[in-house]
């Protein structure tokens, strides 16, 4: 059996240096170009690793639900594990809208510049939170809530309002607000 190639170096930056200039300043606004300067690799490069810009777009988003994938977890055994999975997510949601960096979601962002359902952008976002949806309404049903489809919609839209609040308004009261919510609906359970 082969080990499993190693991520390239450059792929690497490449990544971490769009994911930086695309959530600062967006995805139409950052060119290639821009990317593979600030990187500090060729455009050869970037096209060994990325076809076009879109592939890198989907990839940068990719990695952020990977992300967020991972800190959720997996399924949870049972209603404890429920309540806390969906404490433990709340409160890592406030605290990213009072990060000082803050600038919205980036899959609200990413939807916002690619509204077309048929884009691979879009169907990133869309595929993140089909999964957000489903990983919520599955911990409340296990929290024993009483409609866990309404409570999981209730949830993320909370959690959408909330991503715009703070960027738009005060983080502090919207991660509150938030915060304040979601306990009631887990109060519902």
């Amino acid at each position: 059996m082969t080990a499993p190639a190693r991520p390239s170096a450059a792929r690497e930056r490449l990544l971490r240096t769009a994911a930086e200039l695309f959530y600062a300043e967006g995805l139409h606004t950052v060119g290639v170009d821009r990317i593979v300067s600030a990187a500090g690799i060729t455009r050869a490069t970037f096209y060994r690793h990325f076809p076009g810009k879109t592939d890198l777009v989907v990839a940068y988003l990719r990695g952020i639900d990977d992300l967020v994938r991972a800190y959720v977890g997996g399924p949870p055994a049972g209603r404890d594990e429920a309540v806390a999975q969906l404490r433990r997510l709340t409160e890592a949601i406030a605290a990213e809208l009072c990060r000082p960096d803050f600038r919205g979601c980036p899959f609200i962002n990413a939807a916002a510049e690619h509204p077309d359902p048929a884009d691979p952008v879009h169907r990133a976002v869309a595929e993140h939170r089909a999964w957000l949806a489903g990983t919520v309404t599955s911990a409340f049903r296990l929290a024993g809530h009483p409609d866990p489809e309404e409570a999981g919609r209730r949830y993320v839209m909370l959690r959408d309002g909330a991503m715009v609040a703070a960027y738009l308004g005060d983080a502090p009261a919207a991660a509150a607000t938030l915060s304040a919510s979601a306990q009631d609906l887990l109060a519902a359970a």
